[in-house]
């Protein structure tokens, strides 16, 4: 059985027991009075239980303990917000139950309305930014102070894809089930969230960098052989790289010569797509018809995926980025850009060509054309009008008739 204990030297409470047959001894800077004892005796008595059910994790009680022994626990991305130095200012009372034992109750109830992707990028926040700052706290005892400390020192995370911080998407996206969770404990431990008055970061507007028709004929008739048809597909058809990944050959219709999306490959498992209007019929232009009768002599009889590897699996993407589309691009003297810009090229052609804002919605798989607007219209000024061309033109015409008893206004104010 463990123990709290006052060092006679200092007076300072620490928290003595056992695990994986050693003795361990962590330090706070508590002083000894009642209060504090029953702070310290509530964590002994969750960490005995998480050793008796076999997953105590010896960071998460204590992120800046050296005493696991093992030097990659002690490695965490962010340093706690909340330490037994820090835990001296928190109320007597501890509302509801430590935030580690709340925040897995919530994903247990919560993950069986999320795609399984989310459910892993979720897990992921949890382990890395959550338990190792507030895991040891009762969940209603973290302040608003609290979670703006820890928003700080989400800025000073290293980022990916050579970003030296975390960008301010990404820390908002880490944010926003913090609020969930919060929103849930207070309602369930009648207390007030501590998410109040904190507002998503201002992200900067993310632009899109679609190639023109000769840059996209260039990288057709510039790639490997074996992914003629696939480039070919997405710069015509506007998928999803999970989608075109995903595609199967139950789903095109050679007869009706249309793309039936009714899955996605997300972290290389089948799942549904992005969103129900995501569901949809894509309507074959030439070149993707051509193509997929193509590719169907090429892997129609090996696999049930219209682009697959050797195996007959899907295609890995990010393998296909590295090995084949960046390279390409570095070849030919084309900026780098993600494979996703063959989507917006899409888009931005079918907008050019003057075809239907609305049926262009439903082959991207916009709910309305909103997005389509928001995003694309700029590409296209003379197609949205917004270059003040059309009025310009309908002037040097002559052709303005302007309504009987408005064209003499000036000459009747200037009459006594």
């Amino acid at each position: 059985m463990g123990a709290v204990r006052a060092r006679k030297e200092t007076g300072l409470l620490f928290i003595d027991f056992r695990w994986e047959g050693k003795r361990c001894r962590e330090q706070t800077n508590l002083r000894d009075t009642i209060a504090n004892r029953k702070k310290l005796e509530k964590m002994l008595q969750q960490i005995e239980s998480e050793i008796t059910l076999g997953r105590f994790d010896y960071t998460s009680f204590f992120p800046e303990s050296k005493t696991s022994g093992n030097p990659i626990l002690n490695k965490s991305p962010i340093k706690p917000v909340i330490t037994a130095s820090t835990e001296s200012q928190l109320p007597d009372a501890v509302k509801g139950p430590l935030f580690r034992s709340f925040i897995e109750e919530w994903l247990v109830e919560s993950q069986i309305t999320w795609r399984r992707s989310h459910q892993i990028n979720i897990r992921g926040m949890i382990d890395k930014y959550y338990l190792p700052s507030f895991g040891a706290v009762g969940v209603g005892n973290i302040t608003r102070a609290d979670l703006l400390k820890f928003r700080s020192t989400l800025a000073k995370v290293s980022g990916r894809n050579g970003n030296v911080t975390l960008s301010a998407n990404r820390i908002n996206k880490i944010m926003d089930p913090l609020r969930r969770i919060f929103e849930e404990a207070a309602d369930r431990y009648d207390f007030t969230t501590p998410f109040v008055r904190i507002k998503p970061l201002k992200v900067p507007r993310s632009d899109v960098q679609p190639f023109t028709l000769t840059e996209v004929r260039l990288i057709i008739d510039s790639v490997r052989p074996d992914f003629k048809n696939y480039y070919t597909v997405r710069f015509f058809s506007g998928m999803r790289t999970g989608e075109i990944d995903g595609l199967k050959w139950k789903y095109v219709d050679f007869e009706r010569r249309v793309i039936k999306v009714r899955e996605t490959i997300v972290a290389g498992e089948e799942d549904y797509t992005k969103t129900d209007s995501s569901q949809r019929d894509i309507a074959m232009c030439g070149p993707v018809f051509d193509a997929l009768q193509n590719q169907y002599l090429a892997t129609g009889a090996m696999s049930e995926y219209v682009f697959c590897n050797l195996q007959g699996l899907p295609v890995d993407h990010n393998n296909i980025t590295k090995r084949v589309w960046y390279p390409l691009l570095a070849h030919i003297g084309l900026e780098k850009r993600r494979p996703y810009q063959t989507r917006h090229t899409a888009a931005t052609l079918w907008l050019a060509a003057g075809e239907a804002p609305e049926w262009i919605a439903r082959q991207m798989g916009h709910a309305n054309t909103e997005m389509l607007f928001k995003v694309y219209s700029r590409y296209v000024p003379n197609l949205t009008r917004l270059d003040g061309s059309a009025f310009e033109r309908l002037l040097l015409q002559g052709q303005v008739s302007m309504p009987a008893g408005t064209a003499d206004v000036t000459d009747q104010e200037s009459q006594p």
